[in-house]
């Protein structure tokens, strides 16, 4: 499965193809295939997202799920804390329990939102 992937002109935020357009939302993201290649030239000339490019993935019960770990941390969202994450629910790594200690000792007006 491959996915499109790049960054909103507007906002910087990191953007999944859905199969008609952008969303923040890794689990929107739609198997690209063969096409993937002219999707990117096109929306890259269109100017609505900024450096895309094809991330494989796996479907998941989730949604799909980025194989590399770059676009596992992307598509969770920023990552200078779990507790300010877009998704926190989506483990960045598998059976790690360090993403679970990290969101305890979030700050408290990270825990309040």
């Amino acid at each position: 499965m491959m996915l499109a992937t790049g960054n909103d002109l507007a906002a910087g935020d990191v953007v999944w193809w859905d199969g008609g357009g952008w969303s923040r939302h890794v689990a929107d993201a739609v198997d690209v295939g063969s096409g993937g290649e002219a999707l990117i030239a096109r929306e890259e000339a269109a100017r609505r997202v900024n450096v895309p490019y094809l991330v494989e993935a796996e479907p998941s019960s989730r949604g799909p799920r980025p194989l590399h770990i770059k676009d596992r941390i992307r598509a969770a969202g920023p990552s200078v804390h779990p507790a300010y994450a877009i998704h926190p629910e989506i483990p960045i790594l598998a059976g790690s329990t360090r993403q679970a200690q990290n969101a305890d000792a979030a700050p408290a007006e990270a825990k309040a939102s």
